[in-house]
């Protein structure tokens, strides 16, 4: 675990580039907020509102991510409005917590931008509840989170835009259907009825923290699709939870919410998710806990009592998205893991196709985009079977095979990614023999993602002095080995 979120591999910097911008725009807008004279509730709610400004907008586009960000206090303020005025309406406020919890997953159908407004409207009225906001603090809160938005954009835009030297990112579209077929509508029904058990039970455990068992069911459905990512999110979560509750009471508790050192392990815990984030959900945890418990210190109500209820709460979420994605229409790991597998592979023919065409001449022809797209779907292969390879899994055969695949997979990548590099070498030149190796490719795509119980392999190939050929039957041989572990029933 401490390999994966601290030694795992950080192309360009990418991913420290991003928290050490978010400790700068966060601490920016908290810095902000203090010059304005906001109060301490002022300050964290902008801060909250600079953080996931930073933390949830991934439009593919800088100008998409701008369009965003202007978005969210759209949506976040008309939302903060109603938390704070239902603040002495109980049924009220938790029907329209319910009600803002399916929509905001709902809302994941219209892609990364509805993800991002989705996850402000929820965190927003979970901030109210956290600070127990009433109509009064509006206008304060207000120009809190308005300042604090202005500053995240201004580092985000103009200080530090380092994706204006990045490629556009690619983001797969989410999978689609109608109706009950599409997952975006299951899973918006899913987590409402998960946070309708954890409202419940949270209020029973806790009059006053119930809230935190909601917010973690709306946190294990973020960013999963199938009822094994759900549960193994749910895991990690509480996992992270109990590593960062120890870590609380060797280092939040004895701070009695002293200001500098506190400020300063807020910067690292800020640090930290989003360093950790794309990595390790569990690290990740571990950081959003510890900064809720340094949070508590500041405003003076810290101690292991509240930590023990927080670790209830967090196991009663855990227990309502795991029921809710197991009894109220589930979406199976292999459904989903299938169909991310298959959009793989017709990738890895586009990019073949392309870098052929590339080495034939073709101006037009970019094969390095479908790469990056090829990189995207392959995380969201890995995702997708993170539940069939755990620990905790105890069917071995098909943990052995999803590692077979995984790692086909990755061979496929591996020859696609040095085929787009003879391609882009302008000294290359086209072999005869490209064309049937790409026919061979097709044929085996075809057959993988056709349904067809074998995929023929193409007879022992000569040993390629062209580079490009040489990717190619690697590429043969990795499809044609895949053919077995795909074709297997998944019971086996």
């Amino acid at each position: 675990m401490l390999k994966r979120a601290f030694v795992a591999p950080d192309p360009g910097r990418v991913r420290l580039r991003f928290a050490a911008r978010a400790v700068l725009g966060i601490g920016g807008a908290v810095l902000a907020c203090g010059l304005a004279g906001h109060s301490l509730v002022g300050a964290v709610t902008g801060g909250l509102a600079a953080l996931l400004a930073l933390f949830t907008v991934t439009d593919a586009t800088v100008r998409g991510q701008a369009v965003t960000t202007a978005l969210l206090p759209v949506v976040g303020l008309p939302v903060l409005t109603a938390a704070a005025g239902l603040h002495d309406h109980a049924l009220a406020r938790d029907l329209t917590f319910l009600a803002v919890t399916g929509a905001g997953v709902y809302a994941r159908r219209w892609g990364p931008r509805g993800h991002s407004l989705g996850v402000f409207a929820f965190m927003t009225f979970f901030v109210a509840q956290f600070l127990h906001a009433t109509p009064g603090q509006l206008p304060e809160l207000y120009a809190a989170v308005a300042l604090s938005l202005l500053t995240a954009a201004a580092v985000r835009f103009g200080l530090w835009c380092y994706e204006r030297r990045l490629p556009p990112a690619t983001v797969p579209a989410p999978p689609v259907g109608t109706g009950l077929a599409r997952v975006t509508t299951r899973q918006a029904i899913q987590a409402t009825a998960g946070a309708g058990f954890a409202l419940v039970v949270g209020q029973l455990v806790s009059g006053q923290r119930w809230y935190w068992a909601v917010g973690a069911t709306w946190w294990i459905f973020v960013n999963t699709t199938s009822r094994g990512e759900t549960l193994v999110r749910g895991f990690r979560r509480v996992l992270g939870t109990l590593i960062g509750i120890g870590l609380g009471l060797l280092v939040a508790v004895p701070l009695h919410g002293a200001a500098p050192a506190t400020a300063v392990l807020l910067a690292v815990c800020v640090f930290g998710i989003f360093y950790t984030a794309a990595v390790s959900y569990t690290w990740m945890m571990l950081s959003v806990t510890l900064l809720a418990e340094l949070l508590y210190g500041l405003l003076g109500v810290l101690n292991p009592g509240l930590l023990a209820l927080r670790l209830a709460e967090t196991g009663v979420g855990a227990l309502g998205a795991a029921l809710a994605v197991i009894l109220v229409l589930p979406v199976t790991t292999h459904t989903t893991t299938d169909a991310w597998i298959q959009r793989a592979l017709r990738c890895v023919h586009a990019c073949t196709a392309e870098a052929a065409a590339r080495l034939a001449g073709s101006e037009s022809a970019d094969p390095a985009r479908r790469v990056a797209e090829l990189e995207q779907l392959l995380g969201r292969v890995r995702l997708s079977v993170a539940p069939l390879v755990h620990p905790l899994n105890p069917v071995l055969g098909r943990k052995r095979r999803a590692r077979r695949v995984l790692a086909l997979l990755d061979d496929c990548a591996r020859e696609i990614r040095g085929l787009v590099s003879v391609a882009a070498d302008p000294e290359a030149s086209h072999d005869a023999r490209l064309a049937a190796a790409c026919w061979r490719v097709e044929a085996a795509v075809e057959a993988l993602t056709g349904g067809r119980a074998t995929v023929t392999a193409s007879a022992p190939q000569p040993l390629a002095t062209d580079p490009a050929l040489a990717h190619l039957h690697g590429l043969e041989r990795a499809l044609a080995d895949l053919a077995t572990p795909l074709r297997t029933p998944s019971g086996a």
